[in-house]
């Protein structure tokens, strides 16, 4: 696990800059919140709230980034001033903080915009419980937020915007549906629910530290939409959790909210949030718990009865989300499994073609945002899979096949990067084979995706680099047809 959180290829560097901007951006904010003489409260805020500007904002271009970036505060702060207008009124609180939670994830189906405002908007509800927010330090609270997303944005957009230099992707969205067959919509009934039975047993577990049960409750709801994907993140967050406290055990009460190691150390988990966010959500629940260990040790309230604490909270709030997918308006794994499936595999062929065209000569013809969105849809495919190939997933010869699935699309992609590669250079020349071969690459696809056989057929050895991308390409296309049916011809998450 540690190999494959920080020795993982990041293609460009993408998740080292990813990670190096946050620790900038989020240190700035504070600096900035500190020279406008704030206090530690406002700072804490101020560095939450530029953290959250930098980790969720998704859209799919610099451009839709700084729109949603803008509008993080016209959520945030009437949020903010309700969370601390209720706070003396228990039961208007933690109803207002179930609405949130509800409005939050069904923002999710107005696409990366609603998803990145609707976690605002928690977050910043969830703060204003961690800080005990009170109207009088609403002023303050409300500066640090717009001080510090105004920072993040100028380091995001300003001092290092990366993103210009890369090819925007479409950020793919759930599959779609109406009323309650829309997943987003089950998911917000179920994530109430699940959040309600976390804020009741967790109120009983600790009336003072009770929102950490419905912030966990909340965050395996975040990034899923099966039942099997939201069982799995519960059971990485708790486990991320456990490991996050014991560390924090070895440096975060030794240090006991000294300013100069608690700097450095929540610089680290900072970077290590962003760092492995992508690769594996325990190693990001590890550092969030030590970077949670540091704030208290700031505040001056950590001991390892806290840490303790906070790991019976974070049980309870995983216990109330399984509960709820498990028994409220499920989403079955296999009907989001074989949507993103199908649409990983309708971009190998939309990939295949644009590089086609691109290879013939077609004036505007780039595959780049293509291979781009397929990359994203395989990262997307992995998470639906992950149910299926879990070591606790007794169910071994689904396992195996799902495995195979996932090698063979990863082949797939290993092909197409290869293809767009030597359709990059200028010297390459189009071949009349490749339209043969692009052809039947798209039969391919539509029989996959259709559930209809395909015909066997041994490549021709191939000379130019294209044609062997695109033979290998055939090649991983049909060994797919076995592992995607059972012998009864079912899909394979049906087996």
């Amino acid at each position: 696990m540690l190999k494959r959180a920080f020795m993982a290829p990041d293609p460009g560097r993408v998740r080292l800059r990813f990670a190096t901007r946050a620790v900038l951006g989020i240190g700035l904010a504070v600096l900035v919140c500190g020279l406008a003489g704030h206090s530690l409260v406002g700072a804490v805020t101020g560095g939450l709230a530029a953290l959250l500007a930098l980790f969720t904002v998704t859209d799919a271009t610099v451009r839709e980034q700084a729109v949603t970036t803008a509008l993080l505060p016209a959520v945030g702060l009437p949020v903010l001033a309700l969370a601390a207008e209720l706070h003396d009124q228990p039961l208007a609180r933690d109803l207002a903080f179930l609405a949130v939670v509800g409005a939050g994830v069904y923002a999710r189906r107005w696409g990366p915009r609603g998803h990145s405002l609707g976690v605002f908007a928690f977050m910043t509800y969830f703060v204003a419980q961690f800080l005990q927010a009170t109207p009088g330090r609403l002023p303050e609270l409300y500066a640090s937020v717009l001080l510090s997303v105004l920072t993040a944005a100028v380091v995001r957009f300003g001092l290092w915007c990366y993103e210009r230099r890369m090819p925007p992707a479409t950020v793919p969205a759930p599959p779609g549906g109406t009323g309650l067959a829309r997943i987003t919509t089950r998911q917000a009934v179920q994530a109430t629910a699940g959040a309600g039975f976390a804020l009741v047993v967790g109120q009983l577990v600790s009336g003072e530290r009770w929102y950490w049960a419905v912030g966990a409750t909340w965050w395996i709801f975040v990034n899923t939409t099966s039942r099997g994907e939201t069982l799995v993140r519960g059971f990485r967050r708790f486990t991320g959790t456990v490991l996050g406290g014991a560390l924090s055990l070895l440096i975060a009460v030794p240090v006991h909210g000294d300013a100069l190691p608690t700097a450095v150390i929540v610089a680290v988990a900072v970077f290590g949030i962003f760092y492995t966010a992508a690769l594996s959500y325990t190693w990001m629940m590890l550092w969030v718990t030590v970077l949670a260990a540091m704030l208290y040790g700031l505040l001056g309230v950590l001991s390892p009865g806290l840490l303790a604490l906070r790991l019976a909270e974070t049980g309870v709030g995983v216990l109330g989300g399984a509960l709820a997918v498990a028994f409220l308006l499920p989403v079955t794994t296999h009907s989001v499994t074989d949507a993103w499936i199908q649409r990983a595999l309708r971009c190998v062929h939309a990939c295949t073609a644009e590089t086609a065209a691109r290879l013939s000569g077609t004036e505007g013809a780039d595959p780049r945002p293509k291979v781009a969105e397929l990359e994203q849809l395989l990262a997307r495919v992995r998470l639906s899979v992950a149910p299926l190939v879990h070591p606790l997933n007794p169910m071994l010869g689904r396992k195996r096949r799902a495995r195979r699935v996932l090698d063979l699309l990863d082949d797939c992609a290993r092909e197409i990067r290869g293809l767009v590669a030597v359709a990059a250079d200028p010297e390459a020349s189009h071949d009349a084979r490749l339209a043969a071969a692009c052809w039947r690459v798209e039969a391919a696809v539509e029989a996959l995706t259709e559930g209809r056989e395909i015909a066997p057929r041994t490549a021709p050895a191939a000379t130019e680099p294209a044609l062997e991308h695109l033979h290998g390409l055939e090649r991983a296309l049909a060994e797919l047809a076995a592992p995607l049916r059972a012998p009864s011809g079912s899909p394979l998450v049906r087996a």
